[in-house]
């Protein structure tokens, strides 16, 4: 019978982990603390654009070979790094030795396979030393700008194995006795472009290690050796009673669902499916995805590690979202996974880049199988794609420019859940990225945001209204080559749950200047239907004559052009998939209807079709003086009631 940490008397817990409660709690807060402070030092002096703007970094703690590096901490950054986090430390020391390791060392790796998530996104790891022995590992996972390959700063789908992916780089000392190993950096910098960039980002990144080294000696110096090391296990312990305790109380069953992404970069011929099918049975549970598409022909598949991080992710979400993420949420979980599929890619073949374009479904399949299980604690499915755009050009003068996740569709809304209506302007559900500053892009890049707002009618309806879908336009100045990404256009990612509906399909367009020049006419192109006719389309479900979106239309590929090359004052334009809806619709209180149509997430006739309630009044001219015609609502919502 196994004993509750609350329950262990003060004898059973020193013994169990070297200090008192108090002391071991304190220790695991200032673990959080001390991630936390590294990535606050990385944000405030990084240089690059994925570090400054996007927050594209985590840190971690893990502890020592001897108690098998749990990952007893992680930093409030970017959610898809941790689940790979606790691996990609074990693999990478113990491919290079920790026998090997000296004060002053730090040894990096990029490896998807060895370390999970893609070649940009660097293991920077530092081993913690005190009395003579490795006593912890702080870590910092950092996406570089670019590290080589075929397209510049690396997003893309098209690229076709590992060779055209970028630079992989093995288990390799970055520094020993704090100064750099001159051959590790000329490895990076002979292989990846914007090394200007590269390299004081790393300075920076190698300074925050030290940060964490510091934090943590000081901690050892003040409660102990022993009291730390506790403090490693009793922090996993505390997750792992908690995952259990919440997989406990969803009923036992077995739960199956499909999702999805829409093609690969070779053709539109082949739809990759995810299938899992779980099993949950007292306070264990095991997710079989199993018969899942094989890897795709590009890079758009994903590791087995950054499966391994959606699944914790998922589970984090809908059944505990309340206490700290540490390896140990993974102790009473089984993942079955099969390699070789575009989950769990392999090499040379099954290049990993847009991994989270492929995980994303595991997430979202997982809310899908869960959904009758967690009755009214279901959340509804989010925007499903980054939709991120990758373009770069040069300067008059002949300097290069590179843009990359800030003029696409790379933010959008979630679902809604029992607490109420979804935020509209976020990340993905495995992300936790700020939004590029508008002023930050015009300032550095030949490119001007002309349009960044919401669509009325896109959200899933509900009792709780999902997230509205964004709808942005970016022009670029200069000559440029574009690579865009948007992999979820084919069915609604925003899955409606608990009676709510999904929201709305999203699209991708491209203005030619020869065909609406919005610098020589200064105007900004339109949102009306007419306005679709003269795009080109990139990617989504549209009507063949109208380029609008349609759910029965033709399915634009997006990369039926792999690269797109375009003159001067060319506009993109995405439009991101709406939020799911939580609850019947036509329980919405009318009253709230009313303020959806005041602010312009919902239309007069959207009200009328989707929830049921009648509006009088002109939102634009007297937004204020809308009125809900209460008789005329019931009506409507008998006849939609009964249909």
């Amino acid at each position: 019978m196994t004993v509750s940490l609350k329950d262990l008397d003060d004898a059973q817990f020193a013994e169990r982990y070297g200090a008192d409660r108090f002391t071991a709690t304190v220790l695991s807060s200032r673990m959080r603390y001390i991630v936390q402070h590294m990535c606050t030092g990385l944000l405030n002096n990084a240089f690059s654009l994925i570090l400054r703007d996007w927050y594209d970094f985590a840190a971690t703690i893990s502890g020592p070979p001897e108690q098998n590096y749990p990952m007893s901490s992680v930093s409030n950054s970017l959610a898809m790094f941790l689940g790979t986090m606790s691996e990609a430390v074990r693999n990478t020391i113990e491919e290079y030795g920790p026998e090997n390791l000296r004060p002053g060392d730090v040894v990096i790796c990029n490896d998807p396979y060895r370390a999970g998530n893609h070649v940009n996104d660097i293991c920077f790891i530092r081993p913690v030393f005190a009395d003579g022995r490795i006593i912890s590992f702080v870590t910092l996972r950092a996406h570089q700008l670019d590290m080589g390959g075929v397209v510049p700063a690396g997003f893309s789908g098209t690229k076709r194995n590992v060779y055209e992916n970028g630079l992989v780089i093995a288990p390799t000392l970055l520094y020993r006795d704090d100064k750099p190993v001159k051959s590790a950096f000329n490895l990076i910098f002979d292989n990846a472009r914007y090394c200007a960039l590269l390299l004081p980002d790393i300075k920076t990144i190698y300074a925050n290690l030290l940060l964490g080294e510091q934090l943590i000696q000081e901690s050892v110096a003040r409660y102990g050796v022993e009291a730390y090391l506790g403090a490693i296990r009793y922090s996993t312990d505390v997750s792992a009673e908690a995952m259990s305790t919440a997989l406990a109380e969803l009923p036992d069953g077995v739960y199956e669902a499909e999702e999805g992404i829409d093609c690969d970069g070779i053709d539109d011929s082949v739809e990759y499916r995810i299938k899992v099918r779980i099993t949950k049975v007292g306070p264990r549970m095991e997710l079989d995805f199993s018969g899942t598409s094989p890897q795709a022909r590009t890079s758009i598949n994903a590791g087995i590690l950054d499966t391994k991080t959606a699944v914790g992710v998922a589970l984090k979400f809908l059944i505990d979202p309340a206490t700290p993420f540490t390896s140990g949420a993974y102790r009473d979980i089984d993942i079955v996974l099969p390699a070789g599929t575009f989950i769990s890619a392999t090499p040379p073949d099954g290049a990993v880049f847009l991994y989270w374009e492929s995980t994303g479904p595991v997430l979202l399949a997982v809310f899908r199988a869960l959904e009758k299980a967690l009755g009214r604690k279901a959340v509804g499915g989010d925007y499903g794609s980054l939709n991120i755009h990758n373009a770069n050009g040069v300067l008059e003068d002949g300097t290069p420019w590179v843009t990359t996740a800030q003029c696409g569709g790379e933010h959008g809304p979630w679902g809604a859940t029992e607490a109420g209506d979804a935020d509209s302007y976020s990340v993905v559900y495995q992300a936790n990225n700020l939004d590029p500053a508008t002023e930050a892009i015009e300032s550095e890049l030949p490119a001007v945001v002309l349009r960044k707002e919401y669509v009325p009618d896109s959200s899933g309806a509900g009792t709780n209204r999902g997230g509205a879908a964004v709808l942005k336009d970016t022009l670029y100045l200069t000559a440029a080559e574009h690579w865009s990404s948007p992999l979820h256009t084919k069915s609604p990612s925003g899955l409606g749950v608990y009676g709510g509906k999904s929201g709305a399909l999203g699209a991708t367009w491209l203005f030619h200047a020869e065909d609406r020049d919005v610098v020589r006419t200064r105007e900004l192109l339109g949102t009306s239907d007419e306005v679709y006719a003269r795009a080109t389309p990139v990617a989504g479900m549209l009507d063949p004559e109208t380029k609008c979106v349609d759910p029965d239309g033709e399915y634009f590929y997006f990369a039926s052009t792999p690269v797109w090359h375009t003159k001067p004052h060319a506009v993109f334009r995405y439009l991101t998939n709406g939020g799911g809806g939580w609850g019947n619709p036509l329980d919405r209180d009318p009253e709230r209807v009313k303020r959806d149509v005041r602010d312009e997430y919902v239309t007069v006739e959207g009200a009328y079709r989707d929830y049921g309630v009648v509006i009088t009044g002109d939102p634009r001219t007297d937004p204020e003086g809308l009125r809900v015609d209460e008789e005329a609502t019931r009506r409507r919502r008998a006849e939609l009631a009964a249909q």
